[in-house]
């Protein structure tokens, strides 16, 4: 899958672990939004998600339709917009939109 960032703070914290002053994480939420994000950079689409239950792979609902997500942990979740390529069938580009806290 191709992976792209939306905001330059979210490619910044896959690059670097450094998402500036204004977005800062604990250490092991950085380490784990990098491994999710290689991860989904290996796949060669969103189905594949569905294979890691811990995950939580889903589809959005309410005002954040159109936008997926997954689980860093119960606490925060990596939110994404996925296009499907046209020329091939199972590849799927995804742009990161946001790593948030679910519940604030």
């Amino acid at each position: 899958m191709t992976v792209f960032f939306d905001q330059q703070y979210l490619a910044d914290l896959y690059q670097t672990g450094d998402g500036g002053k204004k977005h800062r994480f604990q250490l092991h939420i950085v380490k784990k939004y990098i491994q999710i994000i290689d991860l989904m950079k290996a796949l060669e689409d969103v189905s594949g998600l569905l294979r890691y239950k811990s995950l939580r792979y889903e589809q959005l609902k309410g005002d954040k339709i159109g936008i997926s997500s997954v689980r860093i942990n119960d606490q925060y979740r990596i939110e994404f917009v996925e296009e499907r390529e046209a020329d091939k069938i199972f590849t799927t580009i995804c742009t990161i939109t946001e790593l948030s806290n679910h519940y604030k």
